[in-house]
């Protein structure tokens, strides 16, 4: 079983930096793809940024390419996302998910992920 745990969410102003952390239990999480989600009020989950297991491959949506950061530091179970130059339609709780097995593809498909966070508020003030 994998439990994760996402810190750093807050109140930022437009043009800010956060970075989110997912804290994971469980020695297998280091062989995981790990996804990060958001889910602004009102709107469906959406897919934000991917990370392969061994950090070597990473993924994001098109809306946040450029501005933010996905990385990892496996002897800390532990990823990352980093966002800067935030705007208001980054407002959202953001969740990290785990995918169940090291066998599996990173995906950008929220269903795929097995183990989920509890998420963080990020809210961007204008």
């Amino acid at each position: 079983q994998v439990q994760l745990v996402e810190f750093g969410g807050g109140l930022v102003q437009t043009g800010g930096s956060l970075r989110l952390s997912c804290a994971a239990s469980g020695r297998t999480f280091s062989t995981y793809p790990v996804g990060w989600f958001r889910q602004a009020p009102g709107k469906e989950r959406e897919f934000v940024a991917a990370i392969t297991w061994s950090g070597s491959n990473t993924y994001y949506a098109a809306s946040v390419k450029g501005r933010f950061t996905i990385s990892r530091d496996n002897a800390k179970n532990t990823v990352y996302l980093q966002m800067n130059s935030l705007n208001a339609e980054d407002t959202a709780v953001y969740y990290c998910a785990a995918r169940g097995s090291a066998s599996y593809p990173v995906s950008r498909e929220s269903n795929d992920y097995n183990y989920w966070g509890q998420g963080t508020q990020v809210t961007v003030s204008s």
